[in-house]
């Protein structure tokens, strides 16, 4: 309702011509960065400071882009003579991590769907990991004669037995597809707002090639010194930059089997499932274990982490985003290691429903927050290539 409510009342504005008032978050953030640009001692922490010398006033655009374009490090919150119990209060990370949270419903698409999963993450993906999978097992169980049945059948060590390819194809394609028109009219919604704030000028090839180094690297989960950021206290750590590197590129390899298994079905007729030493089942069984090590850890250090450092109010959303991933990685190891088990149908049907409640929460969940970072790296590596519009500090 409150959102509804806010709606009606920003599009009442621009119906007026007049400017969309700020959120309570927002003008948190563009209140400690007016005092960090009086201080400056943060300069050369990570992006963020840079990007802020070039603004004397921070617009609502202006807000969003930084607010993604910050890693959450906490580095900045431990060295500032002005944070709480100071009575300038200046929590960079916390104020940050909310208005962050709050762009990933602001320009979600459909809009109600990252709303719902914003304040309910972790329940709704467990639940909708169990409905998913307990529509599968009785399909299952309606196509073989009963649940003791589907224990007992034996698949051959091959899934398409239980559930044809077209089958499959047919259950996630429409699903993929919509995540990814849902997350390319989100990023192009927040493009649209923060390219004029961010100078305007187009992406050029080094800019695109920094940014990129930037991503691939984590370059801002390093304390800006290279010792790493702060978790449950103001010691530096590496082990969010590490647990991040091993979920991302454990992710990438995974998804890069999946495309290397379609490739050899469509183009070659090679027919899964695929066995060691395949291409595709070594980039599998590689990128779901380094998946369960990184999400373990990331559930280890968001379950820990200072409350000073980030948003209570989305921890949610992060829990139920890490489950999933660990879920997807976890019940594909097991699916493999029991492919030669009664266990097996069980297990795909677990997988299955874990993957596709996966890919159905991507464009609202914490997945959202890689997306706008690396469009907000882009626009920082552009930006910073432009003369400074007001002369003054430099990057």
């Amino acid at each position: 309702m409150q959102a509804l409510e806010a709606l009606t009342r920003d599009a009442k504005a621009l119906a007026n011509g007049t400017p969309v008032p700020m959120s309570a978050a927002e003008t948190e953030v563009a209140r400690v960065m007016q005092i960090c640009n009086a201080c400056r001692y943060c300069e050369g922490f990570c992006a963020v400071f840079p990007a802020m010398t070039r603004r004397l006033e921070f617009a609502t655009a202006d807000v969003h882009y930084l607010a993604n374009l910050c890693h959450n490090c906490g580095a900045c919150l431990h060295a500032c003579q002005y944070a709480p119990p100071h009575e300038f209060a200046v929590n960079v990370p916390q104020a940050m991590a909310t208005v962050r949270g709050q762009t990933y419903s602001d320009y979600a698409w459909p809009p109600a769907l990252g709303s719902l999963y914003r304040r309910n993450g972790l329940t709704l993906s467990l639940a909708l990991v169990a409905a998913l999978t307990l529509f599968l097992v009785l399909g299952a169980v309606l196509q073989g004669g009963g649940l003791a049945a589907l224990w007992k059948t034996d698949l051959g060590n091959d899934f398409y037995n239980l559930f044809p390819h077209n089958l499959l194809v047919g259950l996630f394609a429409p699903v993929f597809l919509f995540v990814v028109l849902a997350l390319a009219m989100g990023v192009r919604a927040f493009w649209k707002d923060v390219k004029p704030a961010t100078s305007g000028a187009d992406v050029g090839g080094a800019a695109a090639g920094e940014a990129a180094h930037d991503v691939l690297r984590l370059k801002y989960l390093d304390g800006g010194h290279g010792d790493g950021c702060h978790n449950e206290d103001d010691a530096y750590t590496l082990k969010r930059r590490r647990a991040h590197h091993l979920t991302f590129y454990g992710f990438a390899l995974c998804f890069a089997a999946t495309s290397l298994g379609t490739i050899y079905h469509y183009a070659f007729g090679w027919v899964a499932p695929y066995d060691l030493p395949s291409v595709p089942k070594l980039l599998g069984a590689a990128g779901g274990v380094l998946m369960v090590l990184g999400t373990a850890g990331l559930w280890h250090l968001n379950r820990t982490r200072h409350p000073l450092h980030g948003d209570a109010a989305q921890k949610p959303m992060d829990l139920g985003f890490i489950a999933l991933l660990f879920l997807v990685a976890a019940s594909g190891l097991a699916l493999w290691l029991a492919r030669a088990t009664p266990a097996l149908a069980l297990l795909l049907c677990l997988h299955l429903g874990a993957v596709m409640a996966l890919f159905a929460t991507l464009p609202y969940g914490k997945f959202a927050h890689g997306v706008f970072r690396t469009a907000a790296l882009l626009r920082y590596n552009t930006e910073k290539r432009q003369p400074n519009p007001i002369g003054l500090g430099s990057d």
